[in-house]
């Protein structure tokens, strides 16, 4: 049995699923952007390499396990993160094909190499460093939420790095950072390929994108169909259940 520390829970990854995941209410649980990233995503199905940056707990390598036979590897900054990820991918049997690595996404060239990734992946903090008066007291939250360690462009420049050309690059963000990403996905060669606009419910301003890229790819982004969280009851949209208790 997988041993929990402090306040660690072990939750179903999904509803409808046997796999399980090591998480912490005060330290950090994922929401629906991962799970919504890691269904969006291109994935090679028999074989291949995918690494996900700013992994936190795993969830992203774990999900995007279900989808394909490739080899997954997560890099994630935050020690008690990182510890929670590879107990998490040793409880599920996944050893064999899934890789925690715990460091900085800057300084990753000499343990990942460069160009070796059919995909990359990433749900990276989404707002700007806060002034020290502003740090949330948890300071892991901080980190996870805010660019203190890796900024935007850090996230880009080392999708670029080690991704291979022609491979993808997926990342899911908020709506308000979308000119920043499509600027720097093309500073950085990654030809925005896929746009899709997450909205909480019809009517209402859409809160999340979805985003792939592909590395030295030609002009051509597909604006895909919205996807609707919600319904005016507050029950799952059709598809939306579908993503999230993982029928589809």
């Amino acid at each position: 049995m997988v041993q929990l520390f402090d306040d660690e829970r072990l939750d179903y990854l999904l509803s409808e699923d046997d796999m399980h995941i090591i998480q912490s209410p005060d330290v950090f649980a994922y929401s629906l952007d991962a799970v919504l990233l890691a269904h969006f995503a291109y994935v090679p199905i028999k074989r291949g390499h995918i690494l996900d940056l700013c992994t936190g707990n795993g969830v992203v390598p774990l999900l995007l396990s279900r989808r394909t036979n490739a080899s997954i590897t997560g890099v994630e900054i935050q020690d008690r993160l990182f510890d929670m990820a590879r107990r998490s991918v040793e409880l599920n049997g996944l050893t064999d094909r899934l890789r925690m690595i715990h460091g900085d996404l800057k300084e990753m060239k000499s343990v990942l190499g460069h160009s070796r990734y059919d995909v990359v992946t990433c749900n990276p903090p989404y707002f700007p460093t806060p002034a020290k008066t502003e740090h949330n007291q948890n300071n892991h939250l901080t980190i996870a939420r805010h660019e203190v360690h890796s900024t935007l462009e850090d996230v880009v420049k080392a999708s670029k790095l080690h991704v291979r050309p022609g491979g993808k690059v997926a990342m899911v963000h908020r709506p308000g950072r979308l000119v920043d990403i499509i600027t720097l996905f093309r500073q950085y060669k990654i030809e925005p390929k896929r746009l899709q606009f997450v909205y909480p419910k019809r009517g209402r301003d859409a809160n999340m994108i979805l985003i792939e890229g592909s590395r030295d790819g030609n002009a051509d982004l597909t604006i895909l169909p919205p996807l609707y969280i919600y319904n005016d009851d507050n029950t799952y949209t059709t598809e939306a259940e579908g993503i999230i208790y993982g029928k589809h």
